[in-house]
């Protein structure tokens, strides 16, 4: 039965600092823009606090990173130890392995290798990669964003840490385009459903592709604007990972209106009955 959890996504506004990766085409290098938000709680202390609340595991976005030297990584390691948390996920938000640009491809496969050894000693099980940014008519890309996924899958598995995919971000943001990543890159690859990143009507039968491949699943729902979720969609979306046997997290997120923890709890009714508590 799955399990719950949460990403640090759904706490944005109190995690302090957003610290976005981005490319300068200039200098031709990443570079941090940092985004000001209140630290209500600091990421060492969410662990034993989503224990608290019930919750098994939680995926963290890197941006949440306040630094990543290696008395940081340990102790933040420790704080999941601690609190009898898994470390679930490590999820990049940045990296366009689909790019045509050589060398920026090249460079940030390098990045995401250094954030794949953060997640090594940090003691993450998982880190999630964007398959791109192309369109996913660019067969081309495709090629390309597998090629890349190889060998960042096998960097990962050399250092103990699985590396998964999302449908997220333009290339991967059809069904057909996520089941022919998986098929290339074979038992290396792990994959990561998200209930909010397909459109359309057609949203449900891709669901009903990926959901079966799933290591993970983002369970976010649609809100409207006094961040209210849409039971039928989110439910709907629900039973599709019943029907398929999934056993993994379903991470809640959340990124409405209003305080963060009330919408939390607004998701995680609709959720805790698909789900193993305690």
């Amino acid at each position: 039965m799955p399990f719950l959890s949460l990403t640090s996504w759904s706490l944005h506004r109190n995690l302090g600092p957003l610290r976005w990766t981005r490319w300068h085409d200039t200098t031709r290098t990443q570079f941090t823009e940092a985004h000001d938000q209140p630290e209500l709680l600091s990421l060492l202390e969410l662990p034993a606090i989503l224990a608290e609340k019930g919750f098994s595991s939680l995926e963290v976005c890197h941006f949440h990173f306040p630094e990543t030297n290696e008395a940081y990584l340990l102790a933040l390691k420790q704080a999941f130890a601690d609190a009898g948390l898994r470390f679930y996920t490590l999820l990049l938000e940045y990296g366009d392995i689909s790019s045509p640009d050589e060398f920026r491809r090249q460079s940030d496969i390098a990045w995401i290798k250094g954030w794949i050894d953060v997640a090594a000693l940090a003691g993450a099980e998982r880190v999630r990669i964007i398959a791109g940014e192309a369109d996913p008519s660019d067969i081309d890309a495709l090629a390309r964003s597998i090629e890349a996924l190889r060998e960042l899958g096998q960097y990962g598995k050399d250092r103990g840490v699985r590396v998964v995919t999302e449908n997220f971000k333009s290339l991967s943001s059809t069904g057909d385009n996520c089941l022919a990543i998986m098929e290339g890159c074979g038992e290396v690859i792990g994959f990561t459903s998200d209930f909010g990143n397909f459109k359309g009507e057609q949203k449900f039968d891709e669901l009903v592709q990926t959901i079966p491949l799933s290591e993970s699943i983002h369970a976010k729902a649609q809100t409207n604007a006094e961040g209210d979720p849409d039971e039928a969609e989110f439910i709907r979306c629900l039973n599709i990972a019943k029907q398929a046997g999934y056993e993994g997290p379903l991470t809640l997120v959340y990124d409405g209106p209003g305080d963060m923890w009330d919408g939390i709890d607004r998701v995680r009714k609709l959720a805790e009955p698909y789900c193993l508590i305690g």
